[in-house]
């Protein structure tokens, strides 16, 4: 893997930068959709690249559970048994573990039960590492403890110091060249925990760092300042990752700040529930104004769904309960993601960056939000 940064606008710390790997070459700041397990929810890969996505992210947890890492091994790896030829990246299970009821975590690793048989799993570094080469990803994580919101100083020191143990073991057990592993700073809302913990791993020499811990229920407020003062202690010649953001002002507030890479959920979560993007916001096509609303979800959007379809279909698609709601709806929240990143590329490009995020934020958000 090779990253180069290509531009930094001048007014911000907005970066422009592509990211060779050996599935394909990304550009730069990027959305990552999650196909969680091995597969976008109501998406097919064809409809996924045709969105534009240049890089999905699958769940390590959740595929070492089903159908177990030793099958995708034997199919080929991630991008044959998926049929998705791009670049992939697999998170560590990491923030899985931390958001299972009754798992126990050690020093050497988190104990919790199998989601299925009920049996105990145990989870360790050189485990996650192992999991994730057999997967094969173009990009794969340390294993780390994700610190949850609120949480005491002391419990927090002591996990992010854990954190980077289980960095060294991670480094150590990683053996395939044709893999990047990026390592994650935690360390909760402490400056302090942050900076000890970012510095320790560039020391280490990783490919990539990510920023995690910080979709635990904090706010954009505090998420704004984790970044702040975490982004200067990461090198400006790698990648850097703010993971599981987010909602469009986290990651128009993120790249202002000099991140590269998001991931997250909520465009395929929201579609199923009938919540759409717009350039005016969210809309909830299962309200009745929309019964008879003969307009696309948004008039102007390339995407199949706005160039075949009104919101009176769509309402009429969600209260009957048809399964081409969630598809449709899908394919026009990724398609505004991803048109998104597009335009803060060209944004950040043409250095009108700041200018962009306050002309989107202006339409976007509520009037008592707006910048």
């Amino acid at each position: 893997m090779n990253f180069t940064l290509i531009k930094t606008d001048t007014k911000t710390a907005a970066r422009l930068g592509k990211l060779v790997t050996p599935h394909g070459t990304i550009k730069t700041p990027v959305f990552m959709p999650v196909g969680t397990h091995a597969a976008m929810k109501a998406m097919t890969p064809l409809q996924v690249t045709e969105c534009g996505t240049q890089i999905l992210l699958s769940n390590t947890y959740h595929l070492h559970l089903r159908p177990g890492e030793a099958l995708v091994e034997k199919a080929g790896g991630l991008h044959k048994f998926m049929a998705w030829d791009g670049p992939i990246l697999t998170d560590s299970g990491g923030f899985q573990v931390f958001s299972l009821p009754n798992k126990r975590i050690t020093d050497k690793g988190a104990f919790f039960r199998h989601e299925i048989t009920g049996e105990e799993v145990f989870l360790d570094p050189a485990k996650a590492i192992a999991i994730q080469e057999a997967l094969g990803a173009d990009i794969i994580m340390n294993f780390d403890e994700c610190i949850p919101y609120p949480c005491e100083k002391g419990y927090a020191e002591q996990s992010t110091r854990k954190t980077l143990r289980w960095a060294e073991e991670c480094k150590k057990a990683h053996t395939r060249k044709d893999q990047a592993l990026f390592a994650i700073v935690q360390g909760s809302i402490y400056p302090d925990l942050r900076a000890i913990c970012a510095e320790q791993l560039v020391k280490m020499d990783f490919p990539g760092y990510a920023i995690g811990g910080v979709s635990v229920g904090e706010g954009l407020e505090l998420l704004k300042k984790v970044v702040d003062f975490t982004v200067p202690h990461l090198p400006s010649n790698k990648p850097r990752y703010l993971m599981g953001v987010g909602l469009p002002e986290d990651i128009l507030e993120s790249v202002e700040r000099g991140i590269d890479m998001f991931d997250c959920v909520i465009p395929t979560r929201f579609a199923r529930s009938a919540t759409l993007f717009t350039n005016r916001g969210r809309i909830r096509l299962t309200n009745r104004k929309y019964r008879r609303d003969f307009y696309p979800v948004e008039p102007n959007c390339s995407c199949y769904t706005c160039k075949n379809f009104t919101r009176a279909y769509l309402h009429h698609l969600f209260v009957s309960n048809e399964v081409l709601s969630a598809i449709l709806a899908s394919i026009h929240n990724v398609h505004f993601y991803l048109n998104m990143m597009t335009e803060i590329r060209t944004a950040i490009a043409e250095d009108r960056f700041q200018q962009y995020k306050r002309n989107f934020l202006e339409f976007y958000l509520p009037g008592d939000k707006k910048p």
